[in-house]
C-alpha cells in the first residue's frame, strides 16, 4: 500500500522556575478538553522555507512566544504514531528543544506552563526513591517479569527492568528517561498503552496502574522524555543550565536548577568544586538582597569558556544511586 508522508514539528519548550522544571503545552485540540499537548503543527512547503522556520511559526501562533533559539532533538516515525483513520497516512515527527525563561503567556493564547514531573513523576528522586516508584512501579513490572511464559523471555525482561530502573548491579542511570517511559509503555502500564490497544495493557485489571503520570496528546510523552533524557546528558558537556537561570544568580541557584533537572540532590562542596574547577561562573561584587540570613554572592555565567575549552559543561558529581 503506498503511503502519504506528512511531517509534523514539535517543540519541547523547557524551563526551571522555583526549582521546578516545567514545559509548556497547548491544548491538543479546539475543545481543551483532550490531553494537554506540545505545540505542534505540520509542516507546509509553501509556507515554511526550512522545518525550524516552520516550528518558530507554529509555536508563535499557538503560545505567542519568539523563541530565539531551537536545535533539533529527533525524528519519531514509529507507523502508529499518530493513531490516525487513515491507514495509508505516515506521520515523521520532527523534534526540537528550546530552553527559556519562563514568562508569561500571552493573552489571547492558551498555552500554559507544567511541571515535568506530572508526566514523568517516577523522574523527581530528589526526596530520594519516590513513592509511586517504589509502591506501584516496581511491584507491576515484577509481575510483568513473571508473567513471560518461558524462562528465557522471563531473564530478559528482567535484566531490561534492572538496567532501566537501577538495580544492586545496575545503579539508576538518569539519562535512561526514555528507555524508562518506553519499557512502561511496553509493559502496558501507562495511559498511552490503554489508549493505543497495547494488549501488555489489558492484562492488568487494577486501572490504577495505567494513570502513572499525566498523559499527553499523541506520542508527545515520549518526546517529553527523550528531551529531558537529552538534557540531562548535555549538563555535562555544555553549559545550557544557564539558559535557564537570570543574567545573575547565586550558586545556591546554580545547584537547585541543576538538581531540579537530573532529580537528585547533589554535595554541595562537590558541585562548588566542579564548578569552580571549570571556570564557569565569575562573581559580580554583588549580592543578593532579598535573604534573611547572611547575603550570598551573586554570580554571572563566564561566557568566554566557550573558547577555552570544547566540552564546557558544569559536570556532575558522583550521583546517588
Amino acid at each position: 500500500m503506498p503511503y502519504a508522508l506528512t511531517v509534523g514539528l514539535h517543540a519541547a519548550i523547557l524551563a526551571v522556575t522555583g526549582e521546578e522544571p516545567r514545559i509548556l503545552t497547548v491544548p491538543e485540540n479546539e475543545s481543551g478538553r483532550s490531553a494537554a499537548a506540545l505545540p505542534f503543527g505540520p509542516l507546509e512547503p509553501a509556507r515554511h522555507r526550512t522545518l525550524e522556520l516552520g516550528l518558530l511559526d507554529w509555536v508563535r501562533e499557538q503560545t505567542g512566544m519568539n523563541l530565539t533559539y531551537v536545535e533539533q532533538l529527533y525524528t519519531f516515525g514509529d507507523r502508529d504514531r499518530a493513531l490516525l483513520p487513515d491507514a495509508s497516512t505516515r506521520v515523521l515527527a520532527v523534534a526540537y528543544l528550546a530552553l527559556v525563561r519562563e514568562r508569561r503567556v500571552t493573552e489571547g493564547h492558551a498555552a500554559s506552563w507544567q511541571g515535568i514531573y506530572r508526566f514523568l513523576p517516577w523522574e523527581d528522586r530528589r526526596a530520594g526513591e519516590p513513592a509511586i516508584l517504589r509502591d506501584r512501579i516496581r511491584p507491576a513490572l515484577a509481575d510483568w517479569v513473571s508473567s513471560a511464559r518461558e524462562p528465557k523471555r522471563r531473564r530478559q525482561r528482567r535484566g531490561r527492568v534492572d538496567i532501566t530502573f537501577g538495580a544492586v548491579a545496575a545503579p539508576w542511570d538518569n539519562e535512561r528517561v526514555l528507555d524508562r517511559y518506553e519499557l512502561l509503555y511496553e509493559a502496558g502500564l501507562i495511559a498511552e498503552a490503554m489508549r493505543d490497544c497495547r494488549p501488555s495493557a489489558a492484562a492488568h485489571s487494577n486501572s490504577a496502574f495505567r494513570e502513572l503520570g499525566s498523559p499527553l496528546a499523541f506520542d508527545h510523552r515520549r518526546i517529553l522524555a527523550t528531551a529531558l533524557g537529552r538534557l540531562r546528558g548535555k549538563l555535562k558537556y555544555r553549559p545550557v543550565v544557564f539558559e535557564l537561570l537570570p543574567e545573575t544568580f547565586t550558586l545556591f541557584q546554580l545547584q537547585r536548577t541543576v538538581e531540579s533537572l537530573v532529580g537528585v540532590r547533589l554535595h554541595k562542596q562537590n558541585f562548588r568544586r566542579l564548578v569552580g574547577r571549570g571556570a564557569l561562573v565569575e562573581g559580580t561584587a554583588r549580592f543578593e538582597t532579598a535573604t534573611r540570613g547572611r547575603p550570598a554572592e551573586l554570580f554571572r555565567f563566564r561566557r568566554e569558556v566557550l573558547h577555552e575549552r570544547s566540552a564546557p559543561g558544569v559536570g556532575l558529581p558522583s550521583l546517588p544511586e
